[in-house]
């Protein structure tokens, strides 16, 4: 008998889904667990494993359709048996996300005319009048005669001599005090570089990923009521430890100090049930999830993923690194499976490895909390009265202010310390 492949639901707010692509075309044998086809979510491009097993008889709706959860999308048969799966087509409703326009014919950019720089004015000389040939006396200036035969021999036209004698008259002591003023030299003109012509403005338009992560993020914003608070960890005991646990492992199972951040905030979860919980607003209810189910952000291409870490207070702290590194490898090539994506109940954000000091980061609804980690510094710090260097971290929590409070949120920060500055417990 012929069995039906749905489109997944693929997370609690999941309504339909865009079949991007068909992996297997119909005619092709299905191995179980072999990947049917790829589908675009509100979270990424995921691909659909098959759990049946026999031949892809037959496409019930095509690359493209945006389909609803739950709704047939291929039909799987017997080697050799006949399907009559009319009865059963569904054609993908069209999406309904209005067409981003592409960017126009980019038209030549006009050649743009720097102007020359304006010359700087060179300074006005002070003006000398000429001097008097022969020593005479201009025209109202009064002068002695030893004044006047002083001036003559220096060059110095008496014009130019400001008296202090009676009535202004040029005495002895007026010529032997003057000296000249020397003239303005005309100011060189500032080279003034002129300016690289503008780069012309590109429009780039937004990819799906993009325009999902504005659509949720804007919606978290505005609905989520967010508040913040901010804890500096001493790091020094982990950053050893580490090191000492980083020796002992070959080279591809090597912790990052990531590791130890997610199975801390997992095991303070545990003393804080009501920060690893979702706020049921139909029912006016707060949900603690029983499971701690870590979700860590990863940088993907043209975007971010959330992958997640199951059951991550439970296990030990190699095999959640050893769970996660696959997880993060497909998330960065686009090829995340249903189950790396879906389910978590708090997130954690690393952007230690960018030198970044503190950070603020947005709920992921349904998620009460999400925890922002910034870098592991060497800073001075104070210690029995002495100023020594140390290595410090900030983190910052999200919190949707609905769920819990400030005291709250505190007490959890705190309930780190224990984990992050006595890393032993991390692996006991």
């Amino acid at each position: 008998m012929a069995d039906i492949v749905n489109m997944p639901k693929l997370g609690f707010d999941m309504a339909e889904g865009t079949l991007v692509r068909w992996v297997i075309n119909e005619g092709e044998a299905v191995q179980k667990g072999a990947v049917l086809a790829e589908i675009e979510t509100d979270k990424a491009t995921v691909e659909v494993e098959s759990a049946y097993e026999g031949v892809m008889a037959r496409h019930l709706v095509a690359e493209g359709a945006v389909v609803p959860v739950n709704t047939p999308i291929a039909v799987i048969a017997a080697p050799g048996e006949k399907v009559e799966a009319g009865d059963l087509k569904v054609e993908g409703k069209k999406e309904e996300a209005a067409p981003i326009p592409q960017a126009k014919e980019e038209a030549a950019p006009a050649v743009q005319v720097t102007p020359a720089p304006a010359p700087v004015p060179a300074q006005a000389p002070v003006p000398v009048p000429p001097p008097v040939a022969g020593g005479q006396i201009p025209a109202g200036v009064k002068a002695s005669p030893l004044a006047r035969r002083m001036a003559e021999e220096r060059g110095i036209p008496l014009n130019v001599i400001k008296g202090s004698g009676p009535d202004g008259r040029i005495t002895k002591k007026d010529v032997e005090a003057y000296r000249p003023t020397p003239a303005a030299v005309p100011a060189a003109p500032v080279a003034v570089p002129q300016a690289a012509a503008p780069l012309p403005s590109t429009a780039i338009p937004l990819n799906r990923l993009r325009a999902i992560i504005g659509r949720r993020m804007t919606e978290a914003k505005q609905r989520v009521p967010h508040f913040y608070v901010t804890h500096e960890y001493d790091m020094a005991a982990l950053m050893a430890l580490r090191q000492q646990v980083n020796q002992m492992l070959p080279e591809d199972e090597k912790t990052s100090v990531n590791d130890y951040i997610i199975k801390a905030a997992a095991l303070a979860l545990r003393e804080f049930p009501n920060l690893n919980a979702s706020l049921d607003e139909s029912n006016k209810q707060v949900v603690q999830h029983g499971q701690v189910n870590i979700g860590v952000a990863v940088a993907v291409e043209g975007g971010l993923l959330t992958v997640v870490s199951r059951d991550t207070d439970r296990k030990p702290l190699r095999q959640i690194a050893a769970e996660l590194r696959p997880m993060l490898q497909r998330a960065r090539e686009g090829k995340v499976r249903p189950d790396d994506i879906e389910g978590s109940t708090f997130s954690v954000s690393n952007l230690g490895m960018y030198d970044v000091e503190h950070f603020i980061a947005i709920i992921n609804p349904p998620e009460a909390a999400i925890l922002a980690i910034g870098s592991v510094r060497e800073v001075p710090v104070v210690k029995d009265g002495q100023v020594v260097p140390g290595l410090r971290m900030k983190a910052t929590i999200s919190v949707d202010h609905r769920v819990s409070d400030g005291a709250e949120a505190a007490r959890f920060m705190q309930a780190l310390v224990k984990y992050l500055e006595e890393p032993l417990r991390l692996l006991v």
